[in-house]
């Protein structure tokens, strides 16, 4: 049984969404649910999103504060969300996206259930029209309740998305998104997993991630080297927590986050000598903490080994750099 006294908040940060912010404010307005507030921060838009909110606010007083503020970027918006949030949990939900009816009712059930200070839920991609492009599965082949002690290899294999778990609101205790950099959810997220002696999970898919045919194409620039600074910091509070023993899941993060996602995004980055002094930088970042070549290829994330595990294109990718290739590559994109 659910504590009905306990309640959740939702932040809703808003900037030009006016397309898909009814759907979003839909699905949680109709939360099964009911204990909730949904803050929804109006981050400087400049469409028609305000005349969105003040719509639902007004056709829903009880569950909608609605704030309106200059424009500060994602973390700025969550961060005034989270200082004016009430509730016992807190939620994040981005505005073009939506949920099920059901999510918060579950995630609360199992946070009280297991005592767990994070829950976490799986997500799917889906297309405008609703169609599933992708499903993606959090946490494989491991129980509802997760003992970190136990099972740390989780502090390196999840995917460290805000908007698909459910916190306790103290892990927000004197800590807050990181303002004006890119990758604040690998910054911040690890440390609150850090917190917990626990986590529950459920394997239903109640996040849904909406792939936009209309946003504008991503810019892949040295904007992406926030991503190495985000582990760094990572690495600091790591150093100074209950797991500080735990130094192959340790190693494992930085392999995962700092070399697999800094490749990711380094692939689409289009000039050479952007491409190369953000290459160089990995190198560095590489060297400082000991990461060879043969840890980074027998690297296993959920138990498989995960350079095997990817399309065929991504391995190349991922193999010619290794190799030194990077002019090749280059030739190659």
């Amino acid at each position: 049984m659910i504590n009905t006294l306990s309640k959740v908040s939702i932040i809703v940060p808003v900037y030009n969404v006016e397309n898909y912010l009814t759907k979003c404010l839909d699905s949680l307005v109709n939360q099964s649910f009911q204990n909730i507030e949904i803050l929804v921060v109006n981050d400087g838009s400049k469409d028609r999103s305000e005349d969105v909110i003040k719509e639902y606010s007004q056709k829903y007083p009880e569950k909608i504060k609605a704030f309106t503020k200059e424009n500060g970027g994602l973390s700025d918006a969550r961060n005034f969300g989270l200082d004016r949030a009430t509730g016992d949990y807190i939620g994040f939900v981005d505005s073009d996206d939506y949920v099920t009816e059901t999510m918060f009712e579950e995630m609360l059930l199992l946070a009280e259930k297991h005592q767990a200070k994070m829950v976490i839920c799986n997500i799917q991609k889906v297309d405008q029209n609703g169609e599933i492009t992708q499903k993606l599965t959090q946490i494989p082949h491991m129980p509802e309740e997760i003992d970190l002690e136990k099972n740390f290899s989780v502090f390196s294999d999840i995917s460290y998305f805000a908007c698909n778990k459910l916190f306790k609101k103290e892990l927000f205790h004197q800590k807050r998104f990181k303002k004006g950099v890119h990758f604040e959810d690998i910054q911040l997220i690890p440390q609150l997993l850090l917190e917990c002696k626990k986590i529950a999970q459920t394997q239903n898919y109640h996040y849904q991630y909406l792939e936009r045919t209309d946003s504008i194409t991503k810019t892949h620039t040295e904007k992406g080297l926030d991503m190495l600074k985000a582990v760094a910091d990572v690495e600091n509070i790591f150093n100074e927590s209950q797991y500080t023993h735990k130094r192959k899941e340790l190693k494992n993060f930085q392999i995962f986050e700092g070399v697999y996602s800094f490749l990711a995004y380094l692939a689409f980055v289009k000039k050479d000598e952007v491409f190369y002094e953000m290459a160089e930088q990995l190198d560095v970042f590489m060297k400082k903490r000991h990461i060879k070549i043969q840890d980074i290829l027998n690297y296993s994330r959920f138990g498989k080994n995960y350079l095997l595990s990817l399309p065929v294109k991504k391995k190349i990718f991922y193999l010619l750099f290794f190799a030194g290739q990077k002019k090749l590559i280059r030739k190659l994109m």
